[in-house]
């Protein structure tokens, strides 16, 4: 029988796709053919400091690439294959910080990509200089704390504490920039054992 009382949030860059690599390799890089920083070096996020640019450069750049390329990103295939073998089991939805502006990109490609299992899609706007709307929740854990969720899965180790405030089971997606050092097959055999699959 298949359990569908879970409920799983899923920040969708850096976990469903491969967004700042994706962005370093094909934007920021072709930009800067002097940069010597290589992915496996991003050991903060945000990295405009390691790349010697100012917080609102970086924010630019990359929000250049999502609109101009993020249709083009690509689930990562072990994620697809766990959603394929597994996500009927329970409940999805993606949650992402992203600014306004690129918020529909975001959205389209999550349902274009994960639709069959993510039905919902919520963000909390990223801030950018002269865009002002309403802030109902200031992270993804005070969201979280108004909605019933199981687990959730990120790749900031801020989110991950700001979830974990309101006593909602984490799991850290291995990136450079956090503290996560396991394989993707070892993170997504620790999601099955939380879900008991």
């Amino acid at each position: 029988m298949k359990n569908k009382t879970f409920t799983i949030a899923w920040d969708i860059d850096d976990v469903l796709n491969e967004l700042m690599k994706e962005w370093f390799e094909k934007l920021w890089k072709l930009e800067h053919p002097e940069c010597k920083v290589d992915y496996k070096d991003i050991l903060k996020n945000p990295p405009h400091e390691l790349l010697g640019v100012s917080k609102e450069e970086y924010l630019a750049s990359l929000d250049e690439f999502r609109r101009s390329k993020y249709f083009e990103l690509k689930p990562i295939p072990e994620v697809l294959d766990w959603f394929s073998k597994y996500g009927d089991r329970c409940r999805h939805i993606a949650l992402t910080s992203t600014p306004f502006a690129t918020a529909s990109i975001s959205a389209e490609w999550v349902i274009r990509n994960y639709g069959k299992w993510i039905r919902t899609f919520h963000f909390i706007p990223s801030h950018r200089e002269g865009i002002i709307i309403p802030q109902y929740d200031k992270n993804k854990g005070e969201y979280l704390g108004y909605n019933k969720v199981d687990f959730f899965v990120d790749d900031s180790l801020e989110n991950i504490q700001s979830v974990e405030a309101f006593g909602i089971k984490t799991i850290t997606f291995p990136r450079p920039w956090n503290n996560n050092k396991n394989s993707l097959k070892e993170t997504f055999l620790k999601i099955n054992k939380l879900l008991q699959i």
